[in-house]
């Protein structure tokens, strides 16, 4: 075979591989969101629960005060008692 047809043939099959990869990526991105997407919302209870555990991380860390947690976390509630 010459020189120029296997480095064609080379650079052709690389090149089919990196689409197939990348199309093989961007379907596993595609599931993924559609899973996200249509699992079910979680209820208040569950939701606020998350956002006491994420603010007392905050405290924790120092990066707000727990007088600030409070009132975000009342804040928060009133929102999301308001859509349930």
């Amino acid at each position: 075979m010459h020189r120029k047809a296997v480095r064609y043939l080379t650079r052709t099959t690389a090149a089919a591989a990196g689409s197939i990869a990348t199309a093989a990526t961007s379907v596993a991105a595609a599931a993924l969101a559609a899973s996200i997407i249509f699992s079910p919302a979680a209820d208040a209870s569950s939701r606020l629960d998350g956002v006491q555990a994420d603010l007392a991380r905050a405290v924790q860390l120092n990066q707000i005060t727990e007088e600030q947690a409070s009132k975000f976390e009342a804040k928060i509630a009133a929102r999301i008692l308001g859509e349930a």
